[in-house]
């Protein structure tokens, strides 16, 4: 399996609502966070490439800077400008995870 499907299987698993960093994808197929970015990039708009954000939380600027709005629809929880991971860890902790 090439390195963007790889990405791909990894991507398609996060849910709606939720969000996991380029680091993260990369770990779990074993890549640095810059090539995961890398594969994220040449996925096809029915992969959820918008749910992949920075470490700190800011979105996607690629594909016309559409990642925030996606985000945002999905419920997922901005707080100056970037996703707001701390409070995406807690509801997924306890069980309240945005829908």
């Amino acid at each position: 399996m090439d390195v963007v499907a790889r990405v791909r299987s990894v991507v398609a698993t996060i849910p709606a609502g939720r969000v996991a960093a380029y680091g993260e994808v990369g770990r779990a197929v074993g890549l640095g966070p810059r090539q995961a970015g890398r594969a994220v990039s040449l996925l096809d708009g029915d992969v959820p490439w918008w749910r992949v954000v920075y470490a700190d939380g800011t979105p996607a600027m690629c594909r016309g800077g559409q990642a925030r709005a996606l985000l945002e629809a999905e419920g997922v929880p901005f707080r100056d400008g970037r996703v707001d991971m701390v409070k995406l860890r807690t509801a997924a902790e306890s069980g309240d995870a945005p829908h």
